[in-house]
């Protein structure tokens, strides 16, 4: 829901570091697994409750993902980059709670779990749209150019950092977050399906209509 507000304030700068780490050859890729590791190394500061070296972690890892993106716009685009930018953004989004299960399982196990179940019926909602969209030849750049049809919803990209960087700074909050955020992206998961009930409704074969 925030992303595309958020793009229009963060593109320009990543562009720019972008272009000059695209100039001395800095690959997308090398930018995507240096994100990943940044994110997981933030789980275990996490689980070790290191709360500001999670914290600054996570934001590393999350600059770095989208510089990646920025560095591939000023190089090239590649479909393995794609691929590994969808995939480690999964796991990274998977991490962070299983990090607080970790943590304090007898608090959080539960309300970590049934985030986790969100994120899971989000992710397949959204993969699931972009492979009928693609099937079907329909495409968005309405979050920027992506190697995937990126179709909008409640909780996107934005609200998942802030929401796990107000996880970091109040561990104790964790599970009525957790919980709160599973609400909203069980929501955004239904929107998409009632989107794609209009989207990819099929008309009736007329050679069949009576």
């Amino acid at each position: 829901m925030l992303d595309g507000i958020m793009r229009r304030a963060i593109d320009p700068p990543l562009n720019l570091m972008g272009r000059a780490l695209a100039a001395r050859g800095v690959s997308a890729d090398t930018l995507t697994g240096l994100g990943l590791v940044a994110g997981l190394a933030s789980a275990v500061a996490i689980i070790g409750q290191a709360e500001v070296l999670a914290l600054l972690l996570m934001l590393s890892g999350r600059l770095l993902d989208g510089l990646d993106g920025a560095v591939a716009r000023a190089s090239r685009h590649t479909d393995l980059g794609g691929f590994l930018d969808i995939v480690f953004d999964f796991v990274f989004y998977g991490a962070i709670p299983l990090a607080f299960a970790l943590r304090d399982p007898a608090a959080n196990a539960v309300p970590a779990c049934l985030l986790l179940f969100a994120f899971y019926v989000n992710g397949a909602s959204f993969l699931a749209f972009a492979a009928v969209a693609a099937k079907r030849g329909l495409d968005t750049q309405i979050r920027g150019l992506k190697s995937i049809y990126f179709s909008v919803g409640l909780a996107e990209g934005t609200e998942t950092i802030i929401t796990f960087a107000l996880m970091i700074l109040w561990p104790a909050g964790f599970p009525v977050l957790a919980y709160g955020f599973a609400a909203l992206t069980l929501m955004s998961a239904i929107t998409r399906v009632t989107l794609a009930r209009r989207v990819f409704r099929d008309e009736p074969d007329p050679e069949e209509e009576p």
